[in-house]
């Protein structure tokens, strides 16, 4: 067999389709594995480059093999799917993502750490427990309105509701005792994201990049973290631009004959950090409007020119430009560097 200097993995579960060329770019690898045979093949085979989707289980493959002596590229699907021929099958996906890899202009995944991965795992239980909870003060809030309960808005209202039916007697003694059972799932939940809270602020303080990106105004511990964990490497990207064009917020280009035709943000990339920049900066927008704070000159501006939603999310992006700069370069976050932008400022 020749050299083999490139080779394209499609995954699965249990399936493997390996696409390798040599240096004048002829197949020279058309190989389909299973699970046990392909750690055994990559074992065996000298090192090389290895082109894979980032998709479940990526990241794990990604560090096993490098142990191996390979170098893994991963890169995101959509990103490959324009190098897949027609009649999409499993050999094709992985010639695609051969083909893919060798272009000059493919953007990469960083591999993540098992660490790293870790980390991660907390933001997104996190996540699930708040989305559960919701679920079920929600259901609780239904069943008590069916029988003339109703409590104010707020979290905080759930606990004194649960506690007035079950001291209702009114109430038939079935329904009563039915409350009692989201009633505990509703503590069980309650006790579990304070846990996992405390991990993740104790995660905070004890990165120093996180505690400097939580100087931003809009930036606190959650999404301090979430931006140190989802960036590994901040160098990947060009420039802030870039970096805020990976999160979605960037407007969509259809420019053509010379015409600039910019739309609505693009909303690609990683949905979870926009949401929670936007968030941030909505809050910082409503407190500025309530004459709190000491808002920059810039965001003044842009207030009296846009409506609330639009300035939040160009907030959202500004914020994100500044956190890759703070992320690259090492730096503080400087205020007085965000107040001397000219009013006029885009």
């Amino acid at each position: 067999m020749k050299q083999i200097i490139r080779i394209g993995m499609d995954t699965s579960k249990h399936i493997f389709q390996l696409h390798g060329v040599d240096a004048a770019e002829q197949p020279v690898l058309r190989k389909r594995l299973s699970r046990k045979q392909m750690v055994e093949f990559f074992a065996n085979l000298p090192p090389t480059v290895i082109g894979m989707e980032a998709c479940g289980a990526s990241q794990y493959w990604a560090r096993e093999l490098s142990k191996l002596g390979h170098e893994v590229k991963l890169m995101a699907p959509q990103l490959v799917k324009p190098y897949v021929s027609r009649n999409k099958n499993d050999g094709r996906d992985a010639e695609g993502q051969c083909e893919a890899m060798s272009r000059p202009s493919m953007r990469f995944v960083p591999v993540k750490t098992a660490e790293q991965q870790a980390a991660l795992m907390l933001t997104g239980i996190r996540d699930g427990l708040i989305a559960r909870r919701t679920q079920l003060s929600n259901t609780i809030r239904g069943y008590a309105a069916e029988f003339g309960l109703i409590a104010p808005k707020g979290l905080d209202k759930i606990e004194p509701l649960l506690t007035q039916i079950a001291q209702d007697e009114s109430l038939p003694a079935l329904a009563r005792e039915l409350f009692a059972v989201p009633g505990r799932e509703y503590a069980r939940l309650q006790a579990e994201l304070k846990q996992i809270e405390a991990k993740l602020v104790a995660w905070h303080r004890a990165d120093a990049l996180s505690r400097r990106l939580a100087q931003i105004p809009s930036i606190g511990p959650i999404i301090a973290t979430r931006l140190v964990m989802k960036t590994p490497d901040p160098r990947a990207f060009r420039s802030g631009r870039h970096f805020a064009a990976w999160l979605g917020l960037t407007p969509k280009d259809h420019s053509t004959a010379g015409k600039t035709r910019l739309g609505k943000i693009t909303r690609a990339g990683d949905e979870d950090l926009r949401r929670l920049l936007v968030a941030g900066a909505t809050s910082v927008i409503q407190q500025v409007r309530r004459g709190r704070g000491h808002p920059s000159r810039w965001l003044v501006a842009l207030l009296k020119r846009k409506p609330p939603k639009l300035a939040a999310v160009a907030l959202a992006n500004k914020v994100a430009r500044i956190a890759w700069k703070l992320m690259a370069t090492g730096e503080s976050y400087d205020a007085a560097r965000m107040n001397a932008i000219p009013a006029f400022a885009a």
